[in-house]
């Protein structure tokens, strides 16, 4: 582990005005914050973020950078909260730390969810600043170097499978190749344990058998040079990893002993032209192999690489490959984005220099599941490229196997969206053509054409196909929530009654719907049945009601129980609060009349001793009462009557009515209503709620 003088000269020798004192307060903080923390292998914990920070130090980043490194599990793993890093460290730093936070706190149902919010998160943030990434990018590399030291063995595939999938193809996306090569050889080692050691074995019997072949070859690749007279800085020659031998093996379905290019050399030139003085040279030195050059330099990948490559067939029927590039575009191919320190003048990734971060992030906000945001990303990050133009001749890099449809999106998604044909080269072509490098592609448009949902059976791109999916499921949307409207107005017909706004905001709450165009859809979808609609409105309309009391309704005497089983004589309902069947009732001694019953909350017991109580409760067959209900209806024409429609609607059946009151505006009615319990009287007063001629309705007590 890196002492803190140590970490602290290293940022000093590339950087000399580097910040030395936020460094020793980084380092300082950092680890009384973990304190006694300890990882898997038994070092402390502390010993990971200073070892992710002299892995940046490597790339000579940035003293801002290098503290994000330091504090980068602070938040997550100990005390320290946002606040604390913004006082100490500054806003930038803040910013940063928050954007590299692991993002294990993230509570989703399944492995996918989990991985898909912790992508959309981790680029959104580092399209804010790239060294959000830089900085995951090399905490990512120190845990799988010390990934071995996990016991859980699925716990380790998972990590290794997430770096495959993510991590590795970003590193490879912002052309950090040093970084990829060594995240997939340890996801490799880890994913694939018996291949990796096979290959290994063999490539030690090839060195055994070969003897100094790359140093042999490396010496004629120079020779040559020299005798062409084009300046070399570096010849440098190596033996293919083993997982780049895996990959071939399974593309071309051959064994390890028929491959015949497990070797692989780079020569580092001073200039553009010295890279294609030499490219020129090996060729009249050696036979190339036909279809195996690539121009990087002219043509650079999307994420800003260039080089040569070539394949060259040595003396021994060996194919060797060789990448030629100057000093310059190495860096870029080691380092990639930290080469080119953008940062410093706060240019984030999302600029025109990589485009497939903002491609990535439309993918993201529009993507249904987290299955397709995981389907999307692989594709947008792996597939090989080629590269065609406009007629304007700008330059559109895409996958391989791509359509004009792919083209179209690439250039915008309007032009994807509104796409009816194109022509290739001139010649008007299907838009299920495959393209090829070097096609000039022109886009026929037309401002009434939408996306066709076979597109997707034929584009390759995740962005096109994503479109296309989004549009389907607005174009669905669509549909049910006209079905779903549709649906509601009939419903709310057969009611015969005028549902005003505070009615459908309540039965969303019933329904647990976040709005109206939500239960359009559940009901165009069948989440929500006609009848939990009705109920929901109205509640209590939509029960099956048995008949009213056939026969006379029973006494209070036989409805009420007295604790004990005594006989109390007379008994009446008290006409202050009325009770009903469910509501918690209680017995007062009233001299010359016997006994009242009131609801435990009624005012009228507050005057009364406590030796006039009498304990009650309904008998189990009490099945009817009679409640006091205060109605406040709108002055206008109808009004009493959707009152009096919802009433019958649910087997209400009214006893008394009076108008207590009325102006220019509105009407008050108290009514009397009998009522099988106290679970009929709620639904009955929120159903009374629902019409919009109606401004309250409540039940009368005390």
């Amino acid at each position: 582990m890196l002492r803190q003088y140590e970490l602290v000269e290293r940022v000093k020798s590339y950087d000399p005005q580097a910040d030395e004192d936020l460094l020793n307060r980084a380092y300082v903080f950092s680890m009384k914050a973990h304190g006694s923390q300890l990882r898997a292998s038994g070092d402390p914990y502390f010993s990971h973020p200073i070892e992710v920070a002299g892995i940046l130090t490597d790339l000579n980043l940035d003293d801002e950078t290098i503290v994000t490194a330091i504090l980068h599990d602070t938040i997550e793993d100990t005390v320290a909260t946002p606040d604390d890093i913004r006082r100490l460290f500054g806003e930038n730093v803040a910013r940063l730390v928050e954007g590299v936070t692991k993002l294990s706190r993230i509570e989703a149902q399944t492995e996918s969810e989990r991985a898909a919010e912790n992508l959309r998160r981790f680029l959104l943030a580092m399209s804010d600043d790239i060294r959000v990434l830089l900085v995951k990018l090399a905490d990512r590399l120190h845990n799988m170097r010390t990934l071995k030291h996990l016991k859980n063995p699925e716990k380790r595939r998972r990590i290794a499978r997430e770096t495959m999938d993510i991590y590795a193809p970003l590193a490879e996306r912002i052309g950090m190749y040093g970084f990829m090569d060594e995240l997939k050889e340890l996801s490799f080692a880890e994913l694939e344990p018996e291949a990796y050691q096979s290959i290994n074995k063999r490539l030690e019997a090839l060195r055994a058998g070969g003897g100094d072949t790359v140093k042999r070859i490396e010496s004629g690749i120079r020779h040559t040079l020299e005798s062409a007279g084009v300046p070399v800085d570096d010849v440098r020659g190596r033996e293919k990893r083993p997982w780049s031998i895996f990959r071939k093996m399974q593309e071309r379905h051959v064994a390890f002993e028929q491959l015949s290019d497990v070797m692989a050399f780079r020569v580092i030139t001073r200039s553009p032209d010295d890279c294609y003085r030499a490219l020129g040279a090996l060729h009249r030195r050696w036979p190339m192999v036909p279809g195996r050059f690539k121009d990087y330099i002219s043509t650079p990948k999307r994420n800003g690489y260039r080089s040569l490559h070539t394949t060259l067939v040595d003396r021994a029927k060996m194919r060797i490959e060789v990448q030629i590039r100057d000093a310059d575009m190495h860096a870029e191919a080691e380092y990639g984005m930290a080469a080119h320190w953008a940062y410093k003048q706060r240019q984030g990734a999302g600029g025109t220099s990589y485009p497939w971060l903002t491609d990535l992030l439309e993918i993201l906000d529009n993507a249904q599941s987290p299955e397709e945001v995981l389907e999307h990303t692989r594709i947008a990050m792996f597939q090989d490229q080629l590269f065609c133009f406009t007629p304007k001749g700008e330059l559109v890099q895409l996958p391989r196997g791509s359509t004009p449809v792919d083209f179209a999106y690439a250039v915008h998604t309007t032009l994807g969206d509104t796409c009816v044909g194109a022509r290739v080269n001139g010649k008007v072509v299907p838009l299920r053509t495959r393209l090829h490098n070097g096609d000039q592609v022109e886009i026929l448009r037309s401002s009434a054409q939408t996306p066709d949902p076979a597109w997707e059976q034929f584009a390759v791109t995740a962005k096109a196909r994503s479109a296309v999916r989004r549009h389907m499921r607005q174009k669905t949307r669509a549909a049910q929530l006209k079905t779903g409207e549709a649906l509601f107005h009939d419903a709310v017909t057969r009611l015969k009654v005028e549902i005003g706004a505070e009615a459908i905001a309540a039965a969303l709450k019933r329904l647990k719907l976040s709005d109206q165009s939500a239960l359009f859809v559940a009901l165009a979808t069948a989440q929500v049945s006609d009848a939990q609609l009705v109920e929901a409105l109205v509640p209590g309309s939509a029960t099956q009601r048995r008949a009213r009391r056939k026969s006379p309704p029973t006494g209070v005497e036989s409805a009420i129980l007295v604790a004990g089983g005594a006989d109390m004589g007379s008994m009446e309902m008290g006409s202050c609060c009325m009770p009903v069947p469910g509501d918690r009732i209680v017995g007062l001694r009233v001299p010359d009349h016997g006994i009242e019953v009131h609801t435990i909350d009624c005012p009228r017991l507050a005057a009364a001793e406590d030796g006039e109580w009498v304990d009650l409760k309904w008998a189990p067959d009490a099945s009817s009462g009679t409640a006091r209900v205060e109605v406040v209806v709108m002055n206008e024409p109808g009004a009493l009557a959707q009152v009096t429609a919802i009433l019958a609607q649910q087997g209400a059946n009214i006893v008394n009515l009076q108008l207590k009151d009325r102006d220019r505006a509105h009407h008050r009615y108290i009514m009397d209503v009998e009522v099988d319990d106290l679970k009929h009287l709620s639904e009955l007063v929120a159903g009374l709620r629902a019409p919009s001629l109606v401004v309250t309705a409540e039940r009368m007590q005390g």
